[in-house]
């Protein structure tokens, strides 16, 4: 019988044998590579999809950021890793901002008699006494004499606040307070029996004085209620 005749491209195009009149053709086995590529190609695309999911699950949980969580930081207008400042940026500002905040936390508030310009005047009395007034001390038996004056603006707030501060400091610690008025201010004598007292004083020195005491806070409440303190 004859031999198999080959193809015109040899084994890589496949045999056929000659079996009486019949022809029978083999195919050529496929190579190697292309095994591979038909076999492995949609299993390396299904893996690298896993692990492209595993990835972005993990930075998610670093981060502590879910889609939903960003989408509503988003919604809130402010990044959630960004501090946000505690300071109003302003001390009289601050201080108004906080007694409101207590006058709408409180039910019983009654915003007829409510007040906060009243409060912000005071504020600018505390302004104009703490920054703007002239003092001079001079000691005196047991203590020291403070004369505070101003012009203006300063020498209204100094005949508001000055003689109020006086009727609250007389008798702390043992102490005497006067205030006098005077045509350009207020003249303040503050003494006492106790030499430990009479030294405190001294150091104190005016602002020192007016400082003294926890009513300031409960003061503005009350102003800022429509009450009057003084």
């Amino acid at each position: 019988m004859p031999a198999a005749a080959a193809g015109p491209d040899g084994a890589g195009s496949g045999s056929r044998a000659r079996r009486g009149s019949v022809i029978v053709s083999v195919p050529a086995p496929r190579a190697p590579d292309d095994e591979v590529k038909h076999v492995t190609t949609p299993h390396r695309h299904l893996m690298v999809a896993i692990l492209g999911a595993l990835a972005c699950a993990t930075a998610q949980a670093q981060s502590g950021h879910s889609p939903a969580h960003h989408a509503a930081t988003h919604a809130a207008g402010t990044p959630a890793e960004v501090p946000v400042p505690t300071a109003a940026g302003q001390a009289a500002f601050g201080a108004i901002q906080e007694v409101v905040r207590l006058l709408e936390a409180d039910p019983d508030t009654d915003w007829t008699r409510v007040d906060i310009d009243a409060l912000r005047e005071h504020l600018v009395d505390m302004d104009e006494v703490t920054l703007r007034a002239r003092t001079s001390r001079a000691e005196v038996d047991g203590g020291l004499r403070i004369t505070v004056t101003g012009v203006g603006r300063t020498l209204e707030a100094i005949r508001r606040m000055v003689p109020a501060h006086a009727r609250e400091l007389d008798a702390r610690h043992g102490w005497s307070v006067v205030a006098s008025m005077r045509p350009d201010g207020v003249e303040l004598v503050v003494t006492a029996a106790d030499p430990v007292q009479v030294a405190r004083i001294r150091g104190l020195g005016f602002m020192g004085l007016m400082v003294q005491g926890s009513h300031h806070r409960p003061h503005h409440l009350a102003i800022a209620r429509g009450q009057r303190p003084h």
